[in-house]
């Protein structure tokens, strides 16, 4: 006997069980879904009253995850993506922007550990710094030696 499909709204809990999601997430996921019109706005009404969708646990829960491994600006284009008010993703850019020369030099310490003695291995690892979305400023920082582990 075949199971019955889900509605919107389990399939918008199953998706909130795994991870918090923003609505403008929820709404992109679900919308091929929705058989009626209006209906996926309801059912997305409902679980913002309820709680089951708020924008600041979305926002602390990326920064949660993604702090420690990534830069900035790679964090800003993820929450940027994930449709937040403008207003709370620069409220987060703040605060990351105040510790990344620590996170930065985390993040090179467990990838490299030890200064560069050639101009292609400090190439290397600026551009992998620069993958991970931290800013000029810091990499020049921890690259060039300047960034030393007292300070932390």
């Amino acid at each position: 006997m075949a199971t019955p499909p889900l509605s919107l709204t389990g399939r918008a809990l199953r998706l909130l069980s795994t991870r918090e999601h923003s609505r403008a997430e929820l709404e992109r996921k679900l919308s091929p879904y929705e058989e009626e019109p209006g209906a996926l706005a309801k059912v997305l009404d409902a679980l913002a009253a309820k709680d089951f969708i708020n924008e600041d646990r979305v926002v602390a829960s990326v920064l949660h995850r993604r702090s420690t491994k990534l830069g900035t600006a790679r964090i800003r284009h993820e929450l940027q993506s994930k449709g937040l008010a403008p207003e709370a993703v620069a409220q987060a850019v703040t605060a990351l922007k105040a510790n990344e020369p620590e996170r930065a030099f985390a993040v090179w310490r467990k990838k490299f550990g030890s200064p560069a003695s050639t101009p292609a291995e400090r190439a290397k690892q600026v551009r992998f710094l620069a993958s991970r979305g931290f800013g000029g400023e810091a990499i020049a920082r921890v690259v060039s030696g300047a960034f030393d582990e007292d300070e932390l």
